[in-house]
């Protein structure tokens, strides 16, 4: 019951839950049904004279829920004449509690208390009865029985209000309602809209009224009925709550004024004087808590002016008593500084002047902006026209903290594991983190005031204790999996420091101090707390024994341990009692326990509670105690290492001498993990005879705990590391590191993402702020030269710190090193940053100096140094310095606190000084200023917080005042940013975050975020301007969720214009207006969710940057209503200063020197595992930069993983002189989508394999190749005239994609343009083939426009959901349509003069849907869209109103394909089906159906007529236009002809979709045969390239194939064979010509991976990857022989060659060769007729010693050279890469041929000395092995791993990966 879909637009309670049939509902007492005459129904009665006995509840127990969401509650109701009644609601709020909401006559004033709200309630009577007369005159005790003449009420409680204004929650839903006696009641209701019960639907619908948004009338069920000729109101009381009365104050509930009555107050208007507003003392002290404001300030008689009562809500302004001001002045001052003066106290009543409309301030005839930023609720007052929305800052929150670096604060002994060791919990200061081992993303618990001191998760993982310290020390129960506060437990001690779960979660165990100091133990019932029940006191006891450590035992709820100074004691709870007693140390007892834990497991012949209990102390002793019979077992003790005369460490061992301190002890069912002082986690078996693995830490190891599985060990280190320990792996990973102190300051490096922080434990260290894991820290050795500020360069990787003794240091972070080394202060450095260009450096002193840098020079030499110029102090650091944005002006406080200073940013000279004591002259005390800061795209803004808790804007240029904000924070501001929009302002005060509107334009202009426990020190926006950084505690990571630029306020739809990059040759800055900024307003996204880490100031391709979307719901808007949004200039609505254009200068990079003064200790990115017991284990910190998420949708393409790069430097011959002429490719890229090309008219086929696409006729079968990709390529596009084919292909790592232009006629490359980082996941032409588009994939989601004349980019749109397709409209060609994660993007082109401009409309899927990719989309002729999901779904969208009009379910699987001709749809998915669908009835419900948006029938509406089941998803599809026929491509690689006529359905291309692993001609070269890692062996025609027959083994991967000798040589192709090796060791041969398998052989026990037939065809030559080498007979199976020569590594060749009788002293008619992976070659004679087979030859080629990295490694190949007899060609891994000629004869190498790359392929030609190489680099190598002369041929996707010349030397076939490319030789 918790979604809210089914609950819109209203829920009728009784009748949900049938309240009359009392299954759903439960009754009590008096509860009885009666037909009531005024209501002419039957009704409910409750009468009783005790209400908690008479009563319904809904629902029938308290353990269930409502669920209901409604924000507002309707009661139709009649109170008991002369009785009192009662309404219980519990109401559940966000935060996990349930509030009561009670309301009665009963109750005589309001109270509240933190979960329980009693609101007095005032009946109504009729009007013009003795009553109501009473009650307009009464001032107190108005509430009491009800009247007798008491009315029928419909009573509307807004529940979010309530919770929202009173206790500060958030509404979350209705759990139950209780109505107890005395009443009648008729119904209720919940909805989110505000219902009007005095109009009915009817009458609605008969006056064709226009109601305000989120209003409705009553719904018929629950009006009450009204004769005609009469009133609602007259008859029935409205009671809306909060109410609009004005007899009593807001908290309690009465009957408003009426419609009729208010507008009697708004039609007499009367002027009166002004005069103070003051509250009687009756009415005050029924006001409530939240609602007490002090009396107002008496108004002054100067101020005093006449009022005009109104019944609009003006904003409050402010007069000076002055010389009064023209209209047109005060026209100008109200457009350009809008005045809210607020002075947060007393009771607010808005009016408005009758003269003036705004009045202002003046401050030396200048006008002044002046906002009180603290914003009370202010009564409101009776109005006919509805209360205007305030305007607030969107989104909301516009903050979402993301990340945090730190760990610990009150304690670094609290972590838990989660879920089975997938998750770890743990504190830092007040907020609880939960982080996923795995992936590093981080939860978190937000809700403590203070830093948590204890933490206890349950086994179950879903319960999480936390306790706080602090005079005010709470424990918070949380549901762990949803993140939400269950309940808050007070405990009344001051501090908290340990708790423990019992092993069912239902018992809480907690230690602290109360107010006494002594130690107080606390155990509670959580037993029902996850269900809403509430936690109960089992027991309590306080002691003087000193408690470390307490834990419950794990086999009994009731029973408890601990430990403490001179004790361990054991604990039971029974009766209610807790009671202990201590265990018998003896001399022990005078020892400092630690930790303690149980020994885990469990045998049959021993009882629960009979184990063994370690505790382990401050001395290094264990203890090991029996807990049946509490007495010491056994004493073991922890000694520092023994140092042997080789000054190596010894093993430790327990005996007598000074111990190691074990802080921490953890035991599992198989070791025990300790702990201790010496930095080291050791494992040791349960006897701790010897460990078993160790861990050094940098700092003591303060906590252990093993997983539940035993398999990890968490360790935390007292210097803030928190890590794990591998059991299995032994490998060692640090989860979070983090600052011990205070983090003073920080910078960011927005190009590397990359923060350096400098704190007071006098270190500063670099992170990354993607992984927060830490890459250096710098240290410092002393104290008094400890760094307390920091600054990055804004380009280069380099960063300045300043310290406390006045030294200013410069380093080099990728070297380590120190750049230069500066002291010009005497005191702390409290100053210090780069300016924006990187030209200079700043730093300021405590004592008063300012020093200037030259940052362009590697040394940084001093410039200027001035003397008493900053203001004296450390208060003001570490950000007392600020550049403005263009590098111009330098500001700061000085030389005194009173004083601002700005100086030339070159020279310091001193430009001007404000005054800023002087500006508020009304003030009795002197402001001193605190910070400054320039706004980044309002140059002559300064910014000023002052100790007045003020913000000042001053104008840098003449120093006016034009802008004051008072009441910032409650306390001083220590921080402010600026965003680079200019359109946000970001402070920090105390422990909270506010982000404000920069213009306070505003009626809400803040927003405030909590979470730090401790002061902040400096906030600021990232370089991206996607997230904030605020640091103080710890490092906290927001993400900022403000869209680059707001739709305007009067906007209904979300539509915008983008504006046409530069053309081509003119540059950025003459294609921008010269007195334009160009701001980064312009860069585009919907929303942005995170920060992506590319920093703003990087120049886009095209050189202009995005227009700003912000688009909503295409359900808000009407039709034809948009507003457009084009990128401009940058401008200040503040200040009419000239803007100055900003010109970036390029920085130099410094060179490196050494100097020592910081110990740097440099965080890898990647550590090592441990290598030995004893070993040091090291760091492993993971630095890979977060992605992007890719979607849920096969139809997203996303390249195939590829670990080879192509090789840019590659030698291509000239076109005509290539010596290899691609003449086939065989396969299609059942990877790309929509990939494929069908033209019934012109016969087009064009389909493409790897990065080539082809061009096919399929009548010849000839192929025409275009070669222009280097990467796979994703998608095709043709334009309507079949002229002119796009083709798309990712750009690699380093470039981006590439969209490449043909001629079809010729086959040329027209055109190439890149602009997408990524892949392009969809192409598409309009109608008119003006124009064409392409989307980027899921990492920019960017759709770009671009023009087919000129091929230049016309406009681009990014969005922030991933993008799948794109199509034109055929019947516009301005219309096109896009789809996306949970939306349809409607465009439309708009043409300026050579430009054009795309406005984008969003249209959400419906509601029904739920969350859902649209995958794809197409059109049909009238003006209809079809688009599929994910989910299977087709929804039907109406063009012109964008509305979806029908959906039916149309897969099981998800669609990625859709076609739509006439009223034929065919619908594609991963289901392998194709469907044939009419859709004839479609355009006729559109007509009838054009405003609904209900789900209608399928069957009613769509027909299934067809359907096949091919042999993979569909990707792409292709069919004429009557939808008979057609062509369908699916991932596996083929491409089927489909006849919907005959039903039928015809492989046209096949290849396979895994990877490739053997090619090779049939020895008379009229087949070849391919085998793959899907364990299919395929032969081919030739010259077809045909698919004849295809061997499919499943389960199976076929490792090498080749082919049988013939068996008569008359004729070649009878009775040949094919055999294939495959990885489960067998062997089997087919017969080619009956398609049969006719031979199975097992000759090995592991994976073939050679396989060749001997060159008479006697034998079959195998090798095994377990380097065994056997000889079978192809006949029969037998296996004849078995060499064991190379055993141990891999064969990776095996080739047989004819040889003469006694040739080189062996007996034999045929030599054959085995090569190994360890690069031996061993040659044989053989005679397998005589059965005879000897050793010519055993060759081991020298290599360096191999990496670590052996897989990476080249492999060993040889082969016997056709053309040279009795010679071998070798390459492999060598010390230089070459191919090797070696001759048998003369056992010697003959020469060698140098290669540009390792090879991993190699075959020779029989025609010449010719050979081919296949390599790494994607590059196939053609060379004249006798010149060295070689071409290189890059048309392959990804590394050539196979390449095989057919036995005439004439054909050379390669394979990359699944890709089959067939060349024709011609020769070099």
């Amino acid at each position: 019951m918790s979604s809210r879909a089914w609950q819109h637009p209203y829920v009728n309670v009784f009748k949900h839950l049938k309240v009359d049939e009392w299954r759903k509902a439960s009754k009590e007492g008096d509860v009885t049904t009666y037909m009531d005459k005024t209501l002419k129904c039957s009704v409910f009665r409750i009468r009783g004279s005790i209400p908690a006995s008479n009563f319904i509840l809904l629902p029938r127990t308290s353990s269930q829920s409502l669920g209901f969401t409604g924000r507002y509650l309707y009661l139709l109701f009649r109170p008991g004449p002369n009785k009192y009644f009662v309404v219980h609601l519990d109401v559940a709020a966000e935060e996990g509690q349930v509030i009561r909401i009670s309301f009665s006559n009963l109750f005589k004033e309001f109270k509240s208390t933190a979960t329980w709200l009693q609101f007095p309630f005032q009946c109504g009577a009729a009007p013009g009865s003795v009553y109501e007369s009473t009650t307009k005159t009464a001032k107190h005790g108005l509430v009491g029985p009800a009247p007798v003449c008491v009315r029928w009420t419909c009573l509307m409680m807004d529940l979010r209000y309530v919770l929202s204004v009173y206790l500060n929650k958030t509404h979350s839903h209705l759990k139950s309602i209780k109505l107890c006696a005395n009443m009648a009641i008729k119904n209720i209701m919940t909805s989110d809209l505000l219902l009007d019960p005095g109009l009915s639907f009817s009458e609605f619908r008969q006056a064709g009224m226009v109601l305000p948004e989120g209003t409705a009338p009553m719904p018929r069920e629950m009006c009450f009925p009204v004769p005609k000729g009469s009133s609602w109101h007259q008859l029935y009381d409205y009671i809306r709550f909060p109410s609009d009365g004005v007899k009593l104050p807001f908290d309690s509930i009465q009957k408003g004024l009426n419609p009729r009555e208010e507008a009697v107050v708004d039609e007499s208007p009367h002027r009166e004087e002004s005069r103070s507003v003051n509250i009687s003392r009756p009415v005050q002290d029924r006001v409530s808590l939240i609602q007490q404001i002090t009396t107002p300030k008496p108004v002054s008689r100067a101020k005093q002016r006449s009022l005009l009562l109104t019944s609009s809500l003006p904003e409050l302004t402010s007069s000076h008593s002055g010389d009064r001001e023209s209209p047109s002045q005060r026209s100008q001052a109200f457009e350009e500084d809008r005045v809210v003066c607020d002075d947060g106290e007393g009771v607010h009543v808005f009016a408005h002047y009758k003269d003036d409309d705004v009045s202002t301030h003046l401050t030396n005839s200048e006008e002044v902006a002046v906002v009180n930023a603290a914003v009370p609720r202010p009564l409101s007052l009776p109005s006919a026209k509805p209360a205007k929305q305030q305007q607030k800052l969107h989104p909301d929150p516009i903050l979402k903290l993301s990340r945090i670096i730190g760990f610990g604060g009150a304690t670094m002994r609290c972590a838990v594991w989660a879920n089975d060791g997938e998750e770890v919990v743990y504190p830092c200061h007040a907020i609880i983190v939960s982080m996923k081992i795995s992936s590093g993303q981080q939860r978190f618990f937000i809700g403590h005031t203070d830093k948590v001191s204890a933490l206890a998760l349950n086994a179950r993982s879903s319960l999480l204790a936390s306790a706080q310290m602090g005079t005010h020390c709470l424990v918070r129960l949380w549901s762990y999996s949803k993140g939400q506060c269950l309940t808050m437990i007070k405990t009344h001690a001051h501090s908290l420091n340990t708790l423990s779960f019992s092993y069912s979660g239902g018992v809480l165990c907690g230690v602290g101090k109360d107010s006494h100091n002594k130690t107080m133990v606390v155990v509670w019932n959580t037993q029902r707390v996850d269900k809403g029940g509430v936690v109960t006191v089992m027991a309590k006891a306080h002691t003087d024994v000193d408690i470390q450590t307490m834990k419950i035992a794990f086999f009994d709820d009731t029973r408890m341990v601990s430990c403490g100074v001179g004790n361990v004691r054991l604990w039971r709870v029974r009766g209610g009692c807790l009671r202990s007693c201590p265990v018998n140390l003896g001399q022990y007892h005078n020892l400092e326990f630690t930790d303690l834990a149980f020994e885990q497991g469990h045998t049959p012949d021993r009882q629960l509670d009979d184990r063994t209990l370690f505790a382990s102390s401050k001395s290094g002793h264990i203890l090991d105690i029996d807990y049946v019979s509490v007495g010491i077992k056994n004493v073991r003790r922890l000694l520092p290492a023994q140092q042997s005369h080789s000054q190596r460490r010894e093993k430790q061992t327990f005996s007598t001498g000074p111990g190691i301190a074990v802080n921490s002890v953890s035991v599992c069912g198989s070791f025990c993990a300790t702990g201790s002082e010496d930095g080291f986690l050791r494992l040791w078996p349960l006897d701790f005879s010897s460990v078993l693995l160790e861990a050094e830490h940098e700092g003591p190891v303060c906590f252990v705990t093993v997983s539940s599985d035993g398999l990890s060990v968490l360790a935390a280190t007292s210097t803030g590391n928190l890590g794990y320990l591998d059991v299995s792996s032994r490998g060692y990973r640090t989860l979070m590191r983090s600052h011990t102190a205070t983090v003073l300051g920080f910078s960011v490096d927005g190009i590397r993402r990359q923060i350096t922080t400098a704190s007071r434990d006098c270190t500063v260290r670099v992170w990354a702020m993607d992984s927060t894991q830490q890459l250096y820290d710098f240290v410092s050795d002393e104290d008094d030269d400890a760094p307390c500020s920091v600054a990055f360069h804004p380009s280069l990787p380099v960063f300045a710190c300043g310290s406390s003794s006045g030294t200013v240091r410069v380093f080099d972070i990728p070297t380590s090193s120190l750049l230069a080394q500066h002291r010009q202060h005497r005191g702390a450095v409290v100053g210090l940053v780069f300016s924006p260009d990187g030209e200079h450096l700043y730093s300021a002193g405590s004592l008063g100096y300012l020093a200037l840098y030259n940052a362009s020079q590697p040394e940084y030499h001093v410039l200027r140094v001035l003397g008493n110029v900053v203001a004296r102090g450390t208060d003001r650091g570490p950000d007392a310095l600020a550049v403005s944005s263009d590098s111009c002006c330098l500001a700061f406080v000085g030389p005194t606190e009173f004083t601002v200073t700005i100086m030339d940013a070159h020279s310091l000279d001193e430009l001007l000084r404000v005054d800023v004591s002087v500006l508020d002259v009304e003030s009795t005390t002197l402001d001193t200023a605190l910070k400054v800061c320039f706004s980044p795209s309002s140059l002559s803004h300064l910014l000023i917080t002052t100790s007045a808790n003020k913000i000042l804007w001053i104008n840098r240029n003449t120093g006016r005042l034009l802008r004051e904000v008072s009441e910032v924070h409650k306390h001083q501001c220590a921080s402010l940013a600026v965003s680079e929009d200019g359109r946000y302002l970001l402070t920090a005060g105390h422990n909270a975050v506010k982000v404000w509107d920069y213009h306070m334009k505003l009626d809400v202009n803040s927003q405030v975020f909590i979470g730090h426990s401790e002061p902040i020190t400096q906030v600021s926006f990232t370089p991206d301007q996607m997230g904030v950084v605020s640091v103080g505690d710890a490092i906290f990571f927001w993400d900022f969720l403000a869209h680059p630029q707001e739709v305007p306020a009067c906007s209904l739809s979300s539509s915008a214009l983008v504006s046409s990059p530069p053309r081509a040759g003119k540059s950025m800055d003459d294609s921008l207006p010269k007195a334009a900024v160009p701001t980064e307003q312009a860069k585009v996204e919907f929303n942005r969710m995170s920060s992506n880490g590319v920093p703003r100031k990087a120049a886009p391709r095209p050189s202009s940057s995005l227009p700003i979307l912000d688009v909503s719901s295409i359900d808000k808007i009407g039709p034809g209503d948009s507003s457009h949004l084009s990128r401009g200039g940058g401008g200040d609505d503040d200040d009419d200063d000239d803007v100055e254009e900003l010109q970036p200068v390029p920085a130099h990079s410094p060179a490196s020197r050494h100097a020592s003064f910081l110990r740097v200790t440099e965080r890898a990115a990647a550590g090592s595992s441990v290598d030995s017991l004893a070993n040091q284990i090291r760091v492993e910190e993971n630095g890979e930069d977060l992605k992007p998420v890719r979607p849920d949708c096969y139809k997203h393409f996303t390249p195939r993983y590829k670990m080879s790069v192509l090789d840019t430097s590659a030698a291509t011959p000239p076109p005509g002189q290539e010596g290899l002429s691609l003449k086939a490719v065989v396969g299609y890229n059942g990877n790309g989508r929509s990939n494929m090309i069908w033209n019934p008219d012109t016969g087009l086929f064009v389909y493409s394999c790897g990065c080539v696409v082809v061009a096919e006729n399929l009548h010849s079968g000839s192929q025409r190749h275009w070669l222009g990709h280097s990467e796979e390529i994703s998608t095709l596009a043709v334009t309507h005239d079949a002229q002119i084919v796009a083709s798309a292909s990712g750009g690699g790592a380093l470039s981006k994609s590439l969209i490449c232009i043909w001629n079809i006629q010729d086959g040329s490359r027209r055109n190439s343009v890149s602009y997408h980082k990524g892949s392009v996941q969809s192409l598409a032409f309009s109608r008119d083939d003006l124009y064409f588009l392409s989307v980027g994939d899921f990492e920019e989601s960017v759709v770009a426009l671009w023009c087919t004349r000129s091929f230049e980019l016309l406009c681009a749109v990014s969005v922030s959901v991933p993008l799948h397709e794109a199509a034109f409209c055929p019947s516009s060609a301005d219309q096109l349509t896009f789809t996306g994660s949970n939306a349809v993007f409607f465009c439309y082109i708009r043409t300026r003069g050579r430009g054009a401009e795309l406005e984008v409309q969003k249209v959400a899927v419906p509601e029904r849907i739920g969350e859902a990719e649209v995958s794809c989309l197409c059109y049909n002729t009238n003006s209809v869209l079809f688009t599929g999901t994910n989910g299977g779904l087709v929804c039907v969208w109406d063009c012109n109103t964008h509305c979806c009009f029908m959906t039916w379910e149309a897969d099981e699987g998800e669609i990625g394909v859709l076609l739509c001709r006439g009223n034929k749809l065919v619908t594609g998915s991963n289901s392998k089906k194709l469907r044939l669908w009419s859709v004839a009835a479609v355009q006729s419900l559109r007509s009838s159906n054009s405003n609904a948006t209900v789900q209608q029938d399928r069957d009613a509406q769509v027909f299934l007529e067809q359907e096949m089941l091919l042999d993979g998803t569909v990707v792409s599809v292709a069919f004429d236009d009557v939808m008979d026929m057609g062509i369908v491509g699916t991932t596996a690689g083929t491409l089927w002809y489909i006849n919907w006529a005959d039903n039928t359905s015809i492989r046209l291309i096949s290849g396979h979709k895994s990877k490739v692993n053997g090619v090779v001609c049939s020895p008379d070269e009229r087949h070849f045969v391919t085998c793959g890692l899907d364990g299919s062996v395929r032969v081919w025609a030739l010259p077809s390239n045909e698919l004849l027959v295809q061997f499919q083994v499943l389960n199976q991967s076929c490792e090498c194939v080749c082919w049988s000798r013939p068996v008569d040589e008359r004729e070649p192709g009878a009775g040949v064979c094919v055999a294939g090796g495959y990885s489960d060791g067998s062997v089997r041969i087919f017969s080619v010509e009956s398609a049969e398998m006719e031979l199975k052989l097992q000759p090995h026990r592991s994976s073939v991976c050679v396989l060749q037939y001997s060159h008479h065809g006697q034998v079959l030559l195998s090798g095994g990857r377990d380097g065994v080498l056997t000889v079978s007979s192809p006949f029969t199976g037998i296996t004849l022989r078995i060499i064991s020569d190379h055993k141990g590594v891999p064969i990776t060749t095996i080739q047989c060659t004819s040889k003469q009788y006694k040739e080189f002293g062996l007996e034999g008619n045929e030599l054959w060769l085995a090569v190994s992976a360890d690069r031996r070659v061993s040659i044989w004679a053989a005679d397998w007729a005589k059965d005879k087979c000897e050793l010519l030859d055993w060759l081991t080629f020298p290599a360096p010693s191999s990496p670590k990295d052996t897989a990476n490694l080249p492999p060993s190949m040889a082969a016997f050279s056709p053309t040279e007899r009795g010679v071998l060609v070798y390459t492999g891994y060598a010390a230089e890469k070459e191919l090797t000629f070696y001759c048998l004869k003369k056992k010697r190498v003959l020469r060698t041929v140098s290669l540009t790359d390792w090879a991993l392929s190699l075959s020779l030609s029989s025609k010449g000395r010719l050979l081919a190489t296949g390599s790494n680099q994607r590059v196939l190598k053609l060379i004249d092995s006798s010149s060295g002369r070689f071409q290189d041929f890059t048309w392959h996707s990804d590394a050539v791993h196979l390449c095989s010349f057919s036995p005439s030397g004439t054909q050379l076939f390669t394979t990359a990966h699944s890709e089959v490319f067939l060349w024709t030789l011609r020769g070099l």
